[in-house]
Parts: structure tokens; sequence; C-alpha cells
């Protein structure tokens, strides 16, 4: 059964979740006090309620603990942030996840029971600035954690017409590869015999340190 996401809150950053979320065919909920909010994006998710998420009834009648995933997108309003996180809490909701607007906020979102926070102008500037200063060959990264990462890389010249046993990335730099991509084709097996050519595209995951050396490679 596919997994049950609820958005509360249809700005920005919450409207694209959602949004995004629906796109990849799952069922979601938005619920926003706004009417105009709501109109906008009823027909790019699965239901669409205006209501207060402050007042517990609402959240009730749209039975809110039904859902896997709780996103707390709230804007402006932090008092309505908090509120919103402690009763879906105290609701039983399993897993909440809160929009943060600065440090302090966070602070409390946790202390009222939120299992994460995020903070999407932040990210989105830490994620900017990593591919501002990365390797010109890393053309995409996923923050797995703040030691690991998914990067694709492209593959340094040295290595072409070598395959994946002969350049050996798991012993000579620590890393692993999990994909190549050719021309938007990507293989998720790679055949560790097949020739690798210039313009392919390694995808690979390991620690930050041992990717960024390998990035320098040429």
């Amino acid at each position: 059964m596919a997994k049950q996401y609820a958005v509360i809150g249809m700005g920005r950053f919450g409207s694209s979740v959602a949004t995004t979320l629906y796109n990849e065919g799952v069922e979601v909920l938005a619920i926003d006090k706004s009417e105009q909010h709501i109109e906008d994006y009823k027909e790019h998710v699965t239901h669409a309620v205006i209501g207060d998420s402050t007042d517990e009834q609402t959240l009730k009648a749209v039975g809110i603990r039904n859902f896997d995933t709780v996103i707390v997108a709230i804007g402006d309003d932090i008092q309505a942030s908090i509120l919103t996180v402690l009763i879906l809490k105290e609701m039983g909701v399993s897993n909440v996840v809160a929009k943060a607007l600065n440090k302090h906020h966070a602070q409390v979102l946790f202390k009222v029971g939120a299992d994460k926070v995020i903070f999407p102008e932040r990210d989105m500037g830490e994620r900017v600035a990593h591919q501002l200063m990365a390797s010109p060959n890393v053309l995409n990264f996923i923050e797995l954690s703040d030691d690991y990462s998914i990067e694709e890389i492209k593959l340094p010249i040295s290595m072409a017409g070598k395959n994946l046993i002969e350049i050996n990335l798991r012993a000579k730099y620590n890393i692993t590869v999990i994909g190549v991509k050719t021309a938007n084709k990507v293989d998720i097996s790679p055949d560790p015999e097949k020739t690798l050519r210039a313009e392919d595209i390694l995808i690979v995951l390991g620690e930050n340190g041992d990717l960024n050396r390998f990035t320098k490679i040429k």
C-alpha cells in the first residue's frame, strides 16, 4: 500500500513538497487556512481541505492519524507551526516533519515532538554553495548525512578505456560505483567488465572526503 502524506501550509515550500509527492504517485492531503491556496492546488493533490491546523477537531475530521507522514510547512506564523506540531504528536501521528524559520524555532519544534526539522532556505543555500565550490567534474549530488553523499562525477580521462574492475575505486578511493550514466540512460547494475567511455558519468557513493579526493583525479 502506497504511503500517505499530509502537507499543512500550502505556501511556496509546502505546495512544492505536496505537488512533487503527488507527481510521484502517492496520496497527498493538503491543508491550508487560505481558500485561495487550496483553490490553486486542489487539482495537484489527492485531497485539499480548507482548515485551521491549530484546531484539533479539524485535524480529527480529516483523519490525520491515518497518514504516514505529516509535513508542517506553515510559513511565517511560528506560533501556529509549534501548536500544530504539538497537537499532531498528542494525536499520535508517528512522523511529523516541520519547517523551521530559524534555530530557535527549530529547538522548540523538537521540544514539542517534531521528528525532523528542515530549513528549506538554509538547505538550498548549502546545496548551491556545495555545487559552486565542488570540482567541475561533479555534476550533481545528494547529501545522505553530514559525512556521506551520492555524487554524479565525470569519468576521469585517465580511466577511459578501462572497466570498473581495472579502476577498482573501492580499493583505491574507498568509494562505491552504484551506477553508470550515459546519454541520459542510467545503468544501476553496470557490468564490471564493460569498457568505460570518456563521456560516461559515474554515480558513486562514499564519504565526502573520499569523494572529494576522487574528483581531483584527471
